[in-house]
C-alpha cells in the first residue's frame, strides 16, 4: 500500500477527492491506494460473487451483490471490499447515502462482506476483522489462496485457508477451511462448494 496523501482528512473529504479508477481506502484519515489486484485475485473475487449470486436467485432472496461499495465506520475511516452481499430493504429503508454515493454505514445492512487476501495482509486479518466486528456486519470472509496470513491466523506450516467469522453475541467466531472441506455459511447454509474451489475460481 502506499499512501496517497500526506495530511488526515475525514471520510466526506475522501469521497469527494477519490477518483473514478484505482482503488483507494480511508485509514485513519489518510489516504491509501490498495494493490492493483492480480488476474488470480480478481478471478476469485468474480467467483465468489457468482457463486453468491446464484444462491440469491436460487433462494429467492432480497440480497444483492453491488460492483462498488464504500463502507463507512467512523468519519476516519472507509473500506471498499473485494465482495459484499447487501440486504435491499435495510439499504433502502435505513442507507441515505447509498443512492448517491454507494456508500453503506450500517452493519446491518451488509449480510456477508469478503476480502480477498494480497501483500497487505495485516489489514485484513487484524485492523478490517475488528472494524467489521465493531460495525456490526454478520459473516466476514478471509480468502487467503496463498497462506499469506500470520502463523497465529492460520496455523503453521502456512497453507491456503479460508477464515470465516460469524457474528455471535457481538462477538466473533472463526471457522477455518482448507482443501476440500466444504464451507459454511451462516448467510448461505446450503453453498456446496469447497474451500479449493474458491482458491481455485471454480
Amino acid at each position: 500500500m502506499t499512501q496517497a496523501i500526506s495530511k488526515l482528512i475525514n471520510f466526506d473529504e475522501f469521497l469527494e477527492w477519490k477518483p473514478e479508477n484505482g482503488r483507494y481506502e480511508l485509514h485513519n484519515g489518510v489516504i491509501v491506494e490498495m494493490p492493483n489486484p492480480t488476474g488470480k485475485h480478481s478471478a476469485i473475487a468474480g467467483f465468489q460473487s457468482l457463486e453468491f449470486g446464484l444462491e440469491i436467485r436460487r433462494l429467492q432472496l432480497s440480497y444483492f451483490i453491488p460492483k462498488e461499495c464504500t463502507i463507512k465506520f467512523s468519519d476516519n475511516f472507509g473500506y471498499d471490499p473485494d465482495v459484499v452481499v447487501l440486504d435491499k430493504q435495510l439499504v433502502e429503508a435505513n442507507e441515505p447515502r447509498w443512492e448517491k454515493e454507494s456508500v453503506i454505514t450500517r452493519g446491518d445492512s451488509v449480510k456477508l462482506v469478503v476480502e480477498v487476501v494480497s501483500t497487505n495482509w495485516r489489514d485484513d486479518y487484524a485492523h478490517k476483522m475488528i472494524d467489521y466486528e465493531a460495525l456490526g456486519i454478520g459473516e466476514y470472509w478471509i480468502v487467503d489462496y496463498l497462506g499469506l496470513g500470520g502463523s497465529r491466523y492460520i496455523g503453521s506450516p502456512k497453507q491456503p485457508t479460508l477464515s470465516i467469522y460469524q457474528l455471535v453475541d457481538g462477538e466473533y467466531q472463526i471457522k477455518l477451511f482448507r482443501e476440500n472441506e466444504r464451507v459454511e455459511s451462516v448467510v448461505f447454509p446450503e453453498l456446496n462448494v469447497t474451500a479449493k474451489q474458491f482458491f481455485n475460481a471454480g
